[in-house]
């Protein structure tokens, strides 16, 4: 089965297997949002997609 490139783009698979990606919806209009606010959505999060879709969308990506 391919991987889905879409994902593999927003998602990176750590050494351990973890997923981490950022937030999605941060490009533009942000002005109006406080400075606390732009700098919580910028940091990376972790993913919890369960078995299935992993195993659908990131084949062999140790993910």
């Amino acid at each position: 089965m391919k991987t889905n490139k879409s994902y593999t783009k927003r998602i990176k698979v750590t050494k351990n297997g973890k997923l981490v990606a950022r937030k999605p919806g941060q490009n533009h209009y942000n002005a109006r949002q406080s400075g606390e606010q732009r700098l919580r959505r910028k940091r990376t999060k972790q993913l919890s997609l369960s078995k299935r879709i992993t195993r659908r969308f990131l084949p062999r990506t140790g993910a």
